[in-house]
């Protein structure tokens, strides 16, 4: 599946679904669950932990609030303190698309899930969320952006997903 990468604020995207780096309690901490947070008001999180906690790998979806989005999907790649896995990223994205497409959502923006806080390396992480993206069969999404807060981790997701899509 073709896919973007772009370079921003996630909470300040607008698309059919968000996606939210999230353990697996799905309880709104700091990274892209906090920049979510604050933008979406405080219903985010009390809806996210009552959906939780959730399987390593697993998903759940909660209202936007005040985002400019239908649905924040919370993809738990590491348990809470925990650190993501090969395996959990991949879950977590894989689960996430699904979930976005079962949704019939046309458009999700997805950060680099298991990266951050989680502990998992930058480019490897992306080199798997990118192999998932670009494996992916949709019925519904057409617009998939992977996005970077800062200048670096952007150069380096880019030139992951340009040797990914070769």
């Amino acid at each position: 599946m073709e896919f973007e990468v772009i370079q921003g604020d996630i909470a300040a995207q607008s698309a059919d679904a968000l996606v939210n780096a999230a353990n697996t309690s799905l309880r709104m901490g700091s990274g892209v669950a906090g920049a979510l947070k604050r933008a979406a008001g405080s219903g985010l999180n009390d809806e996210a932990v009552a959906k939780g906690p959730v399987n390593l790998g697993g998903v759940a979806t909660t209202d936007a609030y005040d985002l400019d989005a239908e649905y924040v999907i919370h993809a738990a790649a590491m348990p809470p303190g925990g650190q993501a896995t090969a395996e959990s990223i991949r879950d977590a994205v894989r689960n996430a698309l699904v979930e976005a497409d079962a949704l019939d959502c046309e458009s999700v923006v997805l950060p680099a899930v298991g990266c951050g806080i989680a502990g998992f390396g930058f480019e490897d992480g992306v080199r798997i969320i990118c192999e998932e993206i670009d494996a992916f069969r949709a019925d519904s999404l057409t617009d998939v952006r992977l996005i970077a807060y800062s200048d670096d981790d952007f150069q380096a997701m880019q030139r992951v997903a340009e040797a990914v899509g070769d």
